[in-house]
């Protein structure tokens, strides 16, 4: 028995291929289209499209929902962290924030990550697959259709390595931004990645106006690469140029984020290593207090030494913020909630 389709991992002129290998005109497809990210998960709701063609999608296709295992609700300030289930029974986490500016939503990539970044919970047990287009943008819907609020803004930074998955994620990202999708606008979306640099290339050409963060975390390949494996192939001086070509084709400001470690990348050498390294690039750099995960042996620092090293950083013209805390009253660090559920 074939599997039926998840119909949100279809762009437009895939499910307008679809609809007419049914026989029924193209335009249906948009009819469809609408009706899927409304959020309409029945075919028998799909008012203005025939009965025929609802009972041919019934048949064939499927309305993919993720399964909600567990929601953690911080008491403090309106996030709240998902464990989903997907079909196969892999989980991924999702985590929905409330800003001033807005609702916005972290999204898993993967299932599980396979680049092994020391201090990351995510990567522990490796990859188990890649998510599909449509799971990647159900984590939105589900979240929205939880909350009863609209979500604007979305940051690819959960599970996984989003580079590593990169046309699964294209297609999502252009289904979110399509005006008869959800018509999320590409700046209101950030992707970040432990430093792919073939793809960041490949990025610049297809995604000029999505947001790309970059995880720094280190100021040397030695310091880096005991941290980042993928530091091996693409060390901190081929990563760096390619960011230089990336803000000069683009015109776009790069975010480096940078987890600070006690005692391995906090060091006030530490911050004015990375001044030069920056130097004269459109970028901003976002100081994380570790989150910290037991097995790797790395521990935080506090949030008076994030405030020290960020001024040493502005101080010699690199914009730079520390990050709000939100939900410290739940698991904070991608992976956790999976962990702590296996």
């Amino acid at each position: 028995m074939n599997e039926k389709i998840n119909l949100r991992d279809l762009q437009l002129s895939e499910l307008e291929v679809l609809i007419k290998s049914l026989g029924q005109p193209a335009f249906r497809a948009k009819q469809v289209f609408q009706w899927i990210y409304k959020g309409v998960t029945d075919f028998e709701q799909m008012a203005n499209v025939p009965k025929a063609l609802r009972e041919q999608l019934a048949e064939v296709s499927q309305i993919g929902r993720l399964n909600i295992l567990e929601i953690q609700k911080s008491k403090s300030d309106g996030t709240r962290k998902y464990l989903f289930e997907l079909a196969d029974g892999c989980t991924i986490e999702s985590v929905f924030m409330k800003y001033k500016y807005g609702n916005s939503i972290c999204v898993s990539s993967q299932a599980g990550c396979r680049m092994g970044c020391r201090f990351c919970a995510s990567t522990r047990n490796g990859l188990m697959r890649h998510l599909s287009p449509g799971e990647i943008l159900s984590q939105l819907m589900e979240a929205e259709a939880d909350t009863g609020e609209k979500i604007g803004h979305i940051v690819v930074m959960g599970t996984g390595e989003p580079f590593d998955n990169y046309e699964n994620l294209a297609a999502f990202l252009r289904i979110v931004n399509h005006k008869d999708g959800l018509h999320i606008g590409m700046r209101n979306i950030t992707v970040s990645t432990c430093g792919l640099v073939p793809v960041i290339e490949r990025f610049a050409e297809d995604f000029p106006q999505v947001n790309l963060a970059i995880s720094l975390h280190g100021t040397t390949d030695a310091i880096r690469g005991a941290m980042m494996p993928v530091n091996q192939k693409y060390p901190l001086g081929i990563l760096l140029k390619t960011c230089r070509a990336y803000t000069e084709k683009t015109g776009r400001r790069i975010t480096f984020e940078y987890t600070l470690v006690n005692g391995v990348n906090d060091s006030d050498g530490d911050a004015d290593r990375l001044c030069t390294l920056l130097r004269g690039m459109l970028c901003h750099v976002n100081l994380i207090p570790l989150n910290k995960v037991e097995e790797s042996g790395f521990d935080t620092v506090s949030r008076e030494r994030a405030a020290e090293f960020q001024q040493i950083l502005e101080k010699r013209g690199i914009p730079a913020t520390v990050r709000r805390e939100l939900g410290a009253d739940i698991d904070a660090a991608c992976g956790q909630l999976r962990l702590r559920k296996r």
